[in-house]
């Protein structure tokens, strides 16, 4: 079975035309309205049996179709990617997606809550807790969504307490199950979005550490996340009743 991401649709009504692509192949999939006056039909070369040629506007292909036969990704040091959140105007938005972040581990912090004592989260990481605390206090807004799985791992169980710490420092942190996001359709990888204008997606090796950090500002790509900051939202609910839904379950 093709592994298909939706990339856009000339309609905000039907979704009729629509564009996809195979992310493995990397083909692109249209469908929309058929050509149907045989007059018509009889002007195009190469129509092949089994063939249904359609018609789409110039402007689908132009806004979602691929601009690369073969995409280079733009890899950016952690020195820029660090600057990318002083340096945006208003929101900064992050998608968790992942059951383990090995960094997490190498903590003292994760240390104490995996023996289950209580973690005092204020004062941690004093600069970047101040540094957030500047940003917030300029009227910009971070805010995360953190997946979930059924039962969740450790890791996702000490994100969950350390939700607490970016609470106190104006960060506005959600939860949404591991179900519901396969249901949205979000997408596997982790990563920021910038003012609805760049992505920073974050790439990591198969030992869960941190591999690099791909800017992408392509306009159709920004808006593919832009689309799954909004499902993920609407759909997320605070940590505080995530964590109380979880206590309840148990």
């Amino acid at each position: 079975m093709r592994r298909l991401r939706f990339n856009g649709t000339g309609s905000g009504v039907n979704g009729c035309p629509s564009v996809h692509e195979d992310l493995d192949s990397g083909e692109v999939i249209v469908h929309g309205p058929a050509l149907t006056d045989p007059a018509d039909i009889s002007q195009l070369r190469h129509l092949n049996e089994g063939e249904v040629p359609i018609v789409v506007p110039r402007e689908l292909l132009v806004d979602f179709g691929p601009k690369e036969v073969q995409r280079v990704p733009n890899i950016i040091g952690l020195d820029e990617f660090d600057q990318l959140f002083t340096q945006f105007k208003h929101t900064a938005w992050r998608l968790e997606s992942r059951r383990r972040y090995a960094s997490d581990e190498l903590t003292p912090t994760y240390a104490a809550f995996y023996r289950g004592e209580p973690v005092n989260w204020e004062g941690v990481d004093a600069e970047w807790c101040e540094e957030r605390r500047q940003q917030t206090a300029l009227g910009k807004r971070f805010e995360r969504v953190r997946i979930m799985d059924q039962p969740p791992t450790p890791g996702q169980l000490y994100l969950l307490d350390n939700a607490r710490r970016n609470s106190y420092v104006g960060e506005v942190i959600s939860n949404l199950s591991r179900a519901d996001a396969e249901r949205l359709a979000l997408p596997v990888e982790d990563f920021w979005l910038f003012d609805s204008r760049l992505v920073a997606r974050l790439n990591f090796d198969d030992d869960d550490q941190l591999l690099n950090v791909e800017l992408i500002t392509e306009p159709a790509e920004v808006l593919r996340y832009a689309q799954a900051r909004d499902g993920a939202m609407h759909h997320a609910v605070p940590y505080e009743e995530f964590a109380a839904q979880l206590s309840a379950k148990e």
